[in-house]
């Protein structure tokens, strides 16, 4: 089972509020340019999340495999198919 670091959790939280943010913004009529750019920082943050997730969970499968002596290239596909399918 995968566990999840609060850095990432933080990340999470910070993009929750991010969103009540544009919700409010869209609440009040804000600029149509306002609300997109921020939901191009939420977008961006989702992606870094993503990657931050992939990446640790990579790391941690990686040195799994490699104290059972087994090879990791299979791994690394999977990893780099998983943010592929993410975009």
């Amino acid at each position: 089972m995968m566990t999840y670091d609060e850095d990432v959790m933080r990340r999470l939280k910070r993009m929750e509020g991010q969103v009540r943010g544009v919700l409010r913004m869209m609440e009040e009529g804000k600029n149509c340019k306002d609300v997109i750019t921020q939901l191009s920082a939420v977008r961006s943050a989702a992606d870094k999340a993503m990657a931050y997730i992939v990446a640790s969970n990579l790391e941690h499968c990686i040195l799994e495999e490699q104290e059972k002596g087994q090879d990791s290239g299979k791994l690394v596909k999977e990893a780099v198919e998983l943010l592929l399918k993410s975009r």
